[in-house]
C-alpha cells in the first residue's frame, strides 16, 4: 500500500473502489470514502490480520448509507426490481434519469483525459448544474453496477396533490345507496337529497367535487352493475372469438331464420313478411341454401337442408338454433342432447341423425353462437332496401318506419328472384373482412377453393330423396375495454378504466404471441393485457371455461358492489325528511277598498268627528279630490 494518504486515494481512483457496494462515506467531519478490507492487496491483508485478528477484519461490510441521497442502498432497488420500479415512472421523471445518466457518462469519458475534478467541473457548467449536484449523483450509483445506473438515477416520484379529503361514512353510504341503483339517477339530484339528509341528522356535507372524485375511483364495472344491470357489465367483458378457419368447406354449417323487413303479396292475395330459412357454411362464410316461405316450421327447414345436401354435400357438424322449427323430431330425432319436445325411445332417428350428422345447439338470445346472424344483419341493411323494394320496406322497428311505409307489396316471385340475385352477389363480394378471406377474397373463392381440395361426402339419391316432403399511439374497445393489435386481442380488467383512451403499448413484432404492455401517454405502465386466443368454433372446453371466467368475473364484480352500497333503499327513504306546511306571514298594514258607488258619493263623511273649525270645509274637499284622484288612477 502507498504510504501516504494522497497515494492511497490515487490507488482507490485508479482501481474504481467507489464503484463497488464495498465503499461508503465516511462517517464523522471531513468526509472522504471508507473502504472495506477485502479490496486491499493480499500482502496488506495479510499484515491486518496479523496486527488485528482475522474476526475483526473479515467481518461483513455493514449497509453502505448514501448521504445525499437520503437513503439506504438497502432501500434502493437494484437489478430486476429496480427496473420494474422504473418502468411503472411516468415519462417525465425517466427524460429526469436519462439526463443525469448522460451527464455522468460524459463525466466519465472526460476524467480519462483531465481528470476527476476539471471534468466534474466542465460537465456541471455545461449542464447548468453545480459541482454538488454531479457528485450528489455519483452518490446514487455508487456500488451498483453500470447496467443499472438508470434506474438508480431516476428521482422519486413526488406525491399527488393535497391531503385525502375525508368523507363521513354516513353521508357516503346514503349517497351510495341513493346513487348506485338501476334508475341511474344523476350525482346532483343523490347530493342534493343525501345533503337534505345529512342536515336533517347533523352530519357534515362534503364538496361536491370532493363527493365525485370518489364516486369516480368506483371501478366502472361496479358502477355499470348497479345502475345499468348485470347485461351491461356482462357486455364489459370481451366476448369469446371463435376461429372457424379450422374447417374446410362444408365441414360444418351453421342454419337460421330471418324474417324480412319487406311487404311481400302471396299467391292468394293476402300480404305479409316473409320468413327465410338459411344455412351458411361455418368456413367461408358463404349463404349455401335459403328458402323463403311464411313461417318458420320444419318442412321449410327441412326442404332448405335437402337443397344444400344435394347440391353440396353432407356435413360433419350442424349449428342448430333450439327453434321448434330446427329442434323437430323429424330433422334431429334420436339426439341425446335434444332439449325441446319429449325424447322418447319409440320416436323414428331424425333425417341428420341417421345421416351421421353432429348435431349442435346455439345459446338462446345469443347471436355471437351463431355467425349467420352477421349475415343476416348484412341483408337487412343492404337488401332489405333494394331499390324495387321501395314502399314496400316497413323499417326494423316501430320507430323506424319510412314515410310511404305500406303503399306497396312485392309480389313473392319478385321478391325471391331479387334475394337470390343478392344473395349471390353477397356471397361474390370480394375483400371480405375474415380471417379466411384475409381482406382479400370473397366467400364464395375461399369457399371453391377449400371445397375442391377437401370436397365433403356426397349424398345418394336415396338419401336425397329423404329431405323431400311427403305431403365481424391504439385505443381500447369502448365496450370491453380489449385491444387488438396485429390481428390479436389483448385484454385486463385495468383497461375497463381506460377504454376508448389513446394508449401505447410495446411489443415483439416477431412474437405477438406473448402479453401485450400497456402504458398511458405520459410512459406511466397500466397493465399487462394477456392474449385473448381464437380458439376452435367447436371447442366446447373452451366455451367453457370462457362462461366460467365471465361468471368469476360479474360475482366478483357484484360482491364489490355490495361493499360499495351499505345503505338499502328503505333506510334511505326513511331518512328522507318531511317538508313542513306552508302558512302566510300575517299582514301588518290594511288599506281601504273604495267601491263604484263610493267613488261616486261626494258627499261622503269622514269617519272620525273632526272639531269645528273655519277651513274644515275647505281641508276635507282637498282630501276628497286626493282620494278621488287615487281611485281613478287605480
Amino acid at each position: 500500500m502507498p504510504g501516504s494518504k494522497r497515494g492511497v486515494a490515487r490507488n482507490a481512483e485508479r482501481m474504481r473502489w467507489d464503484a463497488t457496494d464495498l465503499a461508503r462515506p465516511r462517517e464523522g467531519h471531513g468526509g472522504g470514502l471508507e473502504y472495506h478490507f477485502s479490496l486491499l492487496p493480499e500482502g496488506a491483508q495479510a499484515a491486518l490480520v496479523a496486527r488485528y485478528g482475522e474476526a475483526e477484519c473479515r467481518q461483513e461490510p455493514k449497509t453502505v448509507k448514501r448521504a445525499a441521497a437520503g437513503v439506504t442502498m438497502a432501500e434502493t432497488p437494484r437489478g430486476a426490481a429496480a427496473w420494474a420500479w422504473y418502468e411503472t415512472l411516468p415519462g417525465m421523471i425517466k427524460d429526469r434519469a436519462a439526463q443525469r445518466l448522460d451527464a455522468l457518462l460524459r463525466v466519465e469519458t472526460l476524467r480519462r483525459r483531465v481528470g476527476r475534478g476539471p471534468a466534474v467541473r466542465a460537465i456541471a457548467e455545461e449542464k447548468a448544474v453545480t459541482v454538488a449536484t454531479l457528485h450528489n449523483w455519483f452518490d446514487l450509483v455508487r456500488g451498483v453496477a453500470r447496467a443499472d445506473w438508470l434506474p438508480a438515477l431516476a428521482p422519486a416520484p413526488r406525491g399527488g396533490g393535497g391531503r385525502v379529503v375525508d368523507v363521513a361514512a354516513a353521508f357516503w353510504d346514503a349517497f351510495r345507496a341513493d346513487y348506485l341503483r338501476l334508475s341511474e339517477p344523476s350525482f346532483n339530484s343523490c347530493y342534493r337529497r343525501t345533503c337534505d339528509i345529512a342536515q336533517e341528522q347533523g352530519w357534515e356535507i362534503p364538496n361536491q367535487r370532493t363527493l365525485r372524485r370518489r364516486v369516480d375511483a368506483i371501478p366502472d364495472a361496479v358502477k355499470a352493475m348497479a345502475r345499468k344491470g348485470r347485461d351491461a357489465t356482462k357486455a364489459m367483458y370481451p366476448a369469446q372469438e371463435r376461429d372457424r378457419s379450422g374447417f374446410t368447406a362444408m365441414q360444418a354449417v351453421n342454419v337460421d331464420g330471418h324474417k324480412w323487413d319487406v311487404f311481400v303479396r302471396w299467391p292468394d292475395g293476402t300480404v305479409g313478411r316473409p320468413m327465410m330459412v338459411a344455412f351458411q357454411d361455418l368456413y367461408s362464410g358463404m349463404f349455401v341454401a335459403w328458402r323463403i316461405a311464411r313461417s318458420e316450421n320444419k318442412d321449410d327447414v327441412r326442404l332448405c337442408l335437402g337443397d344444400m345436401i344435394d347440391t353440396y354435400g353432407i356435413p360433419e357438424d350442424c349449428y342448430l338454433d333450439n327453434g321448434r322449427a330446427f329442434a323437430s323430431k323429424w330433422l334431429t330425432g334420436g339426439t341425446a342432447n335434444r332439449y325441446r319436445f319429449k325424447v322418447k325411445e319409440e320416436e323414428p332417428d331424425g333425417i341428420l341423425t341417421q345421416l351421421g350428422v353432429r348435431i349442435h345447439w346455439t345459446t338462446p338470445y345469443a347471436g355471437q353462437s351463431k355467425p349467420i346472424e352477421r349475415g343476416f344483419g348484412d341483408f337487412a341493411r343492404d337488401i332489405a332496401k333494394h331499390p324495387a323494394f321501395q314502399g314496400a320496406y316497413c323499417g326494423n322497428s316501430p320507430l323506424d318506419k319510412p314515410e310511404d311505409y305500406g303503399t306497396k307489396a312485392v309480389p313473392v316471385d319478385e321478391f325471391t328472384r331479387i334475394i337470390t340475385s343478392e344473395i349471390a352477389k353477397h356471397n361474390a363480394r370480394p375483400n371480405r373482412d375474415t380471417r379466411v378471406c384475409q381482406k382479400k377474397y370473397s366467400f364464395q373463392q375461399v369457399f371453391d377453393a377449400s371445397y375442391a381440395v377437401n370436397p365433403p361426402l356426397r349424398a345418394s339419391a336415396e338419401q336425397v330423396r329423404m329431405f323431400m316432403l311427403m305431403a365481424q399511439g391504439v385505443k381500447p374497445r369502448a365496450r370491453d375495454g380489449s385491444i387488438f393489435v396485429l390481428g390479436n386481442r389483448y385484454w385486463n380488467e385495468k383497461l375497463l378504466e381506460h377504454r376508448g383512451r389513446p394508449l401505447m403499448v410495446r411489443f415483439d413484432p416477431e412474437d405477438v404471441q406473448q402479453d401485450l404492455a400497456v402504458y398511458a401517454q405520459d410512459g406511466t405502465l397500466i397493465c399487462v393485457a394477456e392474449l385473448l386466443e381464437a380458439v376452435g368454433f367447436a371447442d366446447t372446453n373452451a366455451a367453457r371455461e370462457h362462461a366460467q371466467a365471465r361468471k368469476a368475473y360479474l360475482r366478483a364484480t357484484k360482491e364489490r358492489l355490495e361493499a360499495e352500497r351499505k345503505m338499502s333503499l328503505a333506510e334511505l327513504v326513511a331518512l328522507q325528511p318531511q317538508a313542513e306546511s306552508y302558512a302566510p306571514p300575517e299582514t301588518k298594514i290594511i288599506r281601504p277598498m273604495f267601491t263604484p258607488a263610493s267613488r261616486g258619493n261626494l258627499a261622503m263623511k269622514p269617519a272620525v268627528q273632526a272639531e269645528a273649525d273655519d277651513d274644515f270645509d275647505e281641508k276635507f274637499a282637498r282630501g276628497l279630490r286626493l282620494v278621488r284622484a287615487d281611485n281613478e288612477e287605480f
